[in-house]
């Protein structure tokens, strides 16, 4: 487990192109299963941004009901290096990394 006991966490999952950020819960959970062909349902995190990477937007159901978190930047944008048109599994350093700001680089391919 990534976060703790009281949000248990399998993996933290990224987008590495942007979104339409104007989705909600069931708009996030169609491209995590139709784009990504994976289960929404699965107790990770899926991590959204934007085109300017100014927010993100993170998916998760803890087994009751989902979560929707937005995080936007006072300043600049959020930075990371991945190379892929994939999705990328990332660490929970490197997560803890992006969320406050500084870059990260990586990430495990997803693939399809």
């Amino acid at each position: 487990m990534i976060m703790s006991e009281a949000i248990p966490v399998k993996h933290i999952y990224m987008a590495s192109r942007p979104d339409d950020l104007r989705k909600g819960i069931n708009g996030l959970a169609s491209i995590v299963q139709s784009l990504f062909n994976m289960d929404p349902y699965e107790h990770s995190l899926f991590i959204f941004t934007n085109n300017s990477r100014s927010r993100l937007k993170i998916l998760y159901y803890d087994g009751t009901g989902y979560w929707l978190l937005l995080k936007r930047m006072d300043e600049g944008h959020f930075k990371w290096r991945i190379e892929s048109s994939d999705t990328v599994m990332i660490s929970g350093k490197q997560f803890a990394r992006l969320i406050h700001g500084f870059s990260i680089s990586g990430g495990s391919h997803r693939f399809s």
